[in-house]
């Protein structure tokens, strides 16, 4: 039997991009300029927000959404509904930013096949 799979209300998706949006303004980007947010939500509906941080070597840098789930697993969370990112130069939201291949990674670890990614572009 298929699991069917859980997939947002509208008014949750829109609060979960409301969520990144607002993560988006926390980023550390004096290199590239290029703001990043996350809202990560647990299936037990709680909200963790992140944003990236840049680091003058580069390979230290950390994306939003391994800001997010990062403190969601610290606070012991390991079960995940949905995530989602939005990003842009300057602040300016810029087009649709997928997860790097290193979040995916992360993603894979600690969440199942109905996990949902919500991208939010320039429109």
């Amino acid at each position: 039997m298929e699991r069917e799979k859980s997939k947002l209300r509208s008014e949750e998706a829109v609060e979960l991009l409301k969520g990144a949006m607002e993560a988006r303004e926390h980023a550390y980007t004096p290199y590239s300029h290029f703001h990043v947010g996350a809202a990560l939500l647990t299936k037990a509906g709680k909200v963790y927000q992140g944003c990236n941080i840049e680091n003058a070597s580069f390979t230290p840098t950390v994306c939003a959404e391994r800001t997010a789930f990062f403190k969601a697993i610290y606070d012991g969370k390991r079960d995940f509904r949905a995530i989602a990112v939005v990003g842009g130069k300057g602040g300016t939201v810029a087009g649709f930013f997928p997860p790097c291949g290193v979040c995916r990674q992360v993603m894979r670890e600690f969440c199942r096949d109905d996990f949902e990614v919500y991208l939010v572009g320039k429109d």
